[in-house]
């Protein structure tokens, strides 16, 4: 079988004459034409009163953090299993990142993990919506409104995914979210924060353009600030896109099922949990395998390579990687911060785009199960298979230890 690429966009004949009229049309005085529309059909989308274009979903969280006025001193909570985008802008503008463990069913920050983590010099969250699942919205806002804790919600894998009847990037001062070439929804690159609160967008939109206040002619800037534009191609992209959003959405869903019809009932692994009344959209298939078959997501990644099949690792904890060696809450996080470190050696994002066939699905299944029950049979633990028989809803699914 031709090799199986991990995910990959939707684009159909609405993407490209969008494209296309934006690359005749959209300059001069037309120039923000696209944007204007793909800002107010998100902005409605997610149920917000401000959408911003954006280079990346980094930037948006830059831009959050930076009008929110966080700064040194000061501390932003993390997850300690997310991408670097999640954290690295902390240190853009000179605030400390600490690293909260996560939820073993969810994967995302809760309540209760954040708690554990706030001080005295606490500013902001950075409440992560992991793979496509939805954070503990509810109380983490709760939370920071009693400490006087800034929330950005970063649903830069989430989009079309909801909490409750509210869609992620509803939470908090801002959402922000990525259209990387890999996300659910793409512009190529790029990225869309989003906020309910005049001051902080009208802050933002002026750093976002080297401190120019909204509607300057005449480039007398205020302050040194940033330069975070997307441009009219992108904007004509992602207009497409948020227009066929539960279509793109439901694709996900549809690849999900497929994977749960046929790993649903293995014994030792465990899929993407969808707590009632959420609704995951599943960025990323993700599969985590109890410790006991004695081996690790490097091991079974280089052997589904040999399998044409592209996968990609569970999250290191941030408080691992070599980026972060010198944190100040490295020691801490390493030590406290039990569930990230227990399951992260041990999971795999398998390949999630929405053209997936079943063919191609059924390939990376028989693959892992074949990778991880010669494991199995080696550290002499029951074979894994994929029965066929209904699988259980992935609601019951329990965390291996």
């Amino acid at each position: 079988m031709k090799r199986i690429p991990i995910t990959g966009p939707s684009i159909t004949a609405k993407e490209i004459a969008y494209v296309t009229d934006a690359a005749a049309n959209a300059w001069y005085e037309n120039a923000n034409i696209y944007h204007e529309r793909f800002e107010a059909a998100f902005a409605e989308y997610v149920g917000r009163r401000h959408a911003m274009t954006l280079p990346s979903c980094t930037s948006a969280i830059h831009l959050s953090l930076a009008a929110l006025g966080v700064g040194p001193g000061d501390e932003v909570i993390v997850p300690d299993v997310t991408w670097i985008a999640s954290a690295a802008p902390i240190g853009y503008v000179g605030a400390t990142p600490v690293f909260a463990d996560i939820d073993a069913k969810t994967w995302c920050l809760t309540a209760k993990t954040m708690a554990r983590c706030i001080t005295e010099r606490t500013k902001a969250v950075i409440a992560v919506d992991l793979y496509g699942n939805m954070a503990e919205m509810d109380g983490i806002c709760d939370l920071a409104d009693r400490h006087g804790i800034a929330v950005i919600e970063d649903a830069a894998e989430a989009v079309g995914s909801e909490y409750h009847g509210k869609k992620a990037g509803s939470f908090g001062h801002t959402g922000v979210f990525s259209f990387h070439g890999t996300k659910t929804m793409t512009t190529g690159e790029g990225g869309m924060a989003v906020t309910d609160d005049e001051a902080l967008y009208r802050r933002m939109l002026m750093l976002r353009d080297h401190g120019r206040k909204p509607g300057d002619t005449g480039f007398f800037n205020a302050e040194v600030a940033f330069k975070y534009k997307m441009s009219g191609l992108q904007a004509a992209l992602g207009l497409a896109q948020i227009e066929r959003i539960e279509e793109l959405v439901a694709e996900k869903r549809r690849v999900f099922s497929l994977y749960q019809a046929r790993l649903g009932d293995a014994p030792h692994l465990t899929l993407n949990y969808e707590a009632p009344g959420t609704r995951n959209t599943y960025w990323m298939v993700t599969v985590i395998w109890d410790r006991a078959l004695g081996t690790t997501k490097e091991d079974v990644m280089a052997l589904m390579a040999k399998e044409n099949i592209d996968t990609r690792p569970f999250f290191h904890p941030l408080s691992a990687i070599p980026a972060y060696a010198d944190a100040a809450d490295r020691t801490r996080a390493r030590a406290e911060n039990k569930v990230s470190y227990a399951l992260s050696p041990y999971g795999l994002n398998l390949p999630s785009g929405a053209s997936l066939t079943e063919e191609e699905i059924d390939h990376v299944c028989a693959g892992l199960l074949g990778i991880l029950g010669a494991k199995g049979a080696a550290g002499k633990r029951p074979a894994l298979s994929a029965s066929g028989r209904s699988p259980p809803t992935n609601t019951n699914l329990m965390p291996l230890g």
